[in-house]
């Protein structure tokens, strides 16, 4: 499903590290954490995945896809939800809804079907029509997260997709992940929420000052460190780095 094989990235003229020789695979039916203090190399990371920001070290592969390869390929397998809503202003919810749905070539009827639902589980219905401009934090990062559903694609990524959202529509975010994961689909997702990865991941890494320090199954680990909690490991991973 996704595959990061040994990247890299600096700043500085390479005197400083984002991301030191970072790697992972995900599979088919999981949600996936990504846990890092800020700063850590999060964000950067997924800006690589997504293509954001060019691969010049390592290989990025999604879905069969190389990222620097066959950018347009790639980008066709997945739908992100960036930490900040990007999203344009100046449209309407549903227009913004529609130009998406166009550069997907998703049908009327299917884009009528998805969006109706996701409108009313985000309360967002009487605002679809309504200006983004107009839109307060939490409404803008919910139609960006309608936007990356659209398509139903294969990899939904989310950097850090807590920020801005009330409690129920954090709850409903959390319930689309499950429905995402139960369709056979895969969830990455970026957070220093520990508690809502710890309930809701298969698995999780631990990226801190760049270098991945932590990888594998919640079970597994928790076992292995005689069932400390998620933020009980995090911190002890983090205080040795």
């Amino acid at each position: 499903m996704l595959e990061v094989n040994h990247i890299s990235m600096s700043y500085a003229n390479g005197t400083v590290k984002a991301v030191d020789d970072v790697s992972f695979e995900l599979k088919r039916g999981e949600i996936f954490g990504f846990l890092g203090a800020n700063g850590a190399g999060k964000t950067t990371t997924i800006k690589m995945i997504t293509g954001i920001l060019p691969v010049k070290s390592g290989s990025i592969s999604i879905c069969g896809c190389d990222i620097n390869k066959d950018p347009i390929g790639a980008k066709r397998k997945f739908g992100f939800v960036p930490d900040s809503p990007t999203v344009f202003d100046k449209y309407t919810g549903r227009e913004y809804i529609d130009f998406l749905g166009d550069i997907y070539g998703v049908s009327a009827a299917e884009r009528a079907d998805i969006t109706g639902r996701l409108l009313d589980k985000f309360s967002l219905t009487d605002s679809f029509d309504k200006r983004i401009s107009s839109y307060s934090h939490g409404m803008k990062q919910k139609i960006a997260i309608i936007g990356a559903l659209l398509h139903s694609p294969d990899l939904w990524i989310l950097d850090e997709p807590m920020m801005g959202l009330d409690p129920q529509s954090a709850f409903a975010l959390k319930e689309l992940m499950r429905e995402h994961k139960e369709a056979g689909k895969t969830v990455f997702f970026s957070t220093h929420i520990l508690d809502v990865a710890e309930k809701i991941c298969d698995r999780v890494a631990i990226i801190s000052k760049g270098r991945m320090v932590l990888c594998g199954d919640i079970d597994k680990i928790k076992a292995a460190r005689g069932d400390e909690n998620l933020e009980e490991i995090f911190l002890s991973v983090a205080a040795n780095e």
